[in-house]
C-alpha cells in the first residue's frame, strides 16, 4: 500500500452488491407461462381422448421447445407401441426416418410414414423426405404410423418380438450334473440330511415357523358320505369355524372340485365365494357371493334360524 496506489476496500463490496443484486433479480424473474394446448377437434374415442390429456399434459417437469412435438410410433410389423417420442418441427423427413431407424429397426429406404390425428384418421403421408416435419402441422399426440415395405426386414414376421423364434441353449443333464454349485447338486445334498426337506419346509423353518405337510390329496369318492347321508336340501345349517349361517341348497359330488362329498350352503348375509357355481358349472342357484362349498364335516344341520342383530335380550345393553 502507497499513497500513489491506496486500496480502496469499498471496490469488492460494491462488486459483490452488484452480482447480488443480477442474481437477486434472476431469481426474481417470472417464469415464463407454459404454451397452451388447445384441441378444437371431436374425438370420439374416450379412450384416444384419455391418451391425449396424458400425453399432453404439461408437468412443468420437463423444458419442452417450441419447436418441439411429442408423438406416438406404431410399426406394421411390431405389436408394441412407441409413446411420447420427441421430434423438431425443423427435422427433415429424412432424418425422422433415421432417428425412427434406432427404434424400430426398419431400414430408412423401406419406410414410408403416415401421419395420423388423435382419433386415428390419416393426416398426410410424409413422403418427400426433404421436406421439414412442421410442414405437415403435427400435434402432441398425434401418431407416425410406420409401413415396413421390405419383406425381408428383421421387424417382419415378429422376429424383433417373439421370443418363441429365437433359439435357446439347452444343456444336457449330464452337463448340468458335472456342474458344481448348483440347486440340484444343493437340493440333493439337503436330502441327504433330512429325507422329509422340501423347500417349502426350509422357508418356514427359516421364518422360525413350524412347517406342517400339506394333507395327501383325497382320492376316496365316497369321502365323508357319511356325514352328508343326513343332510338334506332346504335345511338350516352353520358353518364352523365362523359361525356363519345359511340353508342347504345342494348335496352331492362336484366334477368340479376334488373328489368326495360336498355341500352347497347359501349364505344369509354375502360372506360367501361364489353365486352356486365351481369352474364354470353351476350346483345351485343363490345370489354372487352368497354361495359356498363345504365338507360335510364343517357343515351342522339344526335349528339355526337368521341371526337378527337387532333382536336384543332383556338382559343385554
Amino acid at each position: 500500500q502507497s499513497e500513489d496506489n491506496p486500496v480502496r476496500p469499498l471496490v469488492a463490496n460494491e462488486s459483490i452488491s452488484f452480482f447480488s443484486q443480477r442474481s437477486n433479480a434472476c431469481r426474481q424473474s417470472p417464469t415464463p407461462p407454459a404454451r397452451p394446448m388447445t384441441y378444437d377437434g371431436n374425438i370420439k374415442n374416450k379412450d384416444l381422448l384419455a391418451l391425449r390429456e396424458y400425453v399432453t399434459h404439461d408437468s412443468g417437469s420437463l423444458n419442452k421447445a417450441d419447436s418441439t412435438v411429442q408423438l406416438m410410433v406404431t410399426h406394421s410389423n411390431l405389436k408394441a407401441r412407441f409413446m411420447e417420442i420427441r421430434f423438431d418441427r425443423y427435422m427433415t423427413i429424412l432424418r425422422v426416418k433415421e432417428k425412427l431407424m434406432t427404434h424400430v429397426g426398419s431400414n430408412v429406404s423401406t419406410m414410408r410414414l403416415v401421419l395420423k390425428d388423435w382419433d386415428g384418421a390419416t393426416v398426410s403421408e410424409l413422403g418427400d423426405d426433404s421436406k421439414m416435419l412442421g410442414y405437415y402441422s403435427p400435434e402432441d399426440g398425434w401418431t407416425i404410423h410406420i409401413i415396413d415395405v421390405d419383406t425381408n426386414s428383421m421387424s417382419a414376421n415378429g422376429w424383433l418380438e417373439d421370443v418363441s423364434k429365437v433359439k435357446k441353449y439347452m444343456m444336457s443333464d449330464e452337463d448340468y450334473e458335472a456342474r458344481e454349485g448348483t440347486y440340484r447338486q444343493w437340493k440333493k445334498e439337503q436330502l441327504a440330511k433330512d429325507p422329509t426337506w422340501c423347500l417349502e419346509k426350509a422357508m418356514a423353518e427359516k421364518r422360525g415357523e413350524v412347517w406342517v405337510p400339506p394333507a395327501a390329496p383325497i382320492e376316496d369318492d365316497e369321502h365323508q358320505a357319511e356325514e352328508a347321508s343326513a343332510m338334506t336340501v332346504g335345511m338350516r345349517a352353520e358353518i364352523n369355524p365362523g359361525g356363519k349361517r345359511g340353508e342347504v341348497k345342494f348335496v352331492g359330488k362336484c366334477e368340479t372340485l376334488p373328489k368326495g362329498w360336498w355341500i352347497g350352503i347359501q349364505f344369509d348375509e354375502p360372506v360367501g365365494k361364489n353365486d352356486g357355481s365351481a369352474k364354470g358349472k353351476r350346483y345351485f342357484e343363490c345370489p354372487d357371493g352368497y354361495g359356498s362349498f363345504q365338507r360335510p364335516v364343517n357343515v351342522q344341520v339344526g335349528d339355526f334360524p337368521p341371526v337378527d342383530d337387532f333382536d336384543f335380550s332383556d338382559d343385554e345393553i
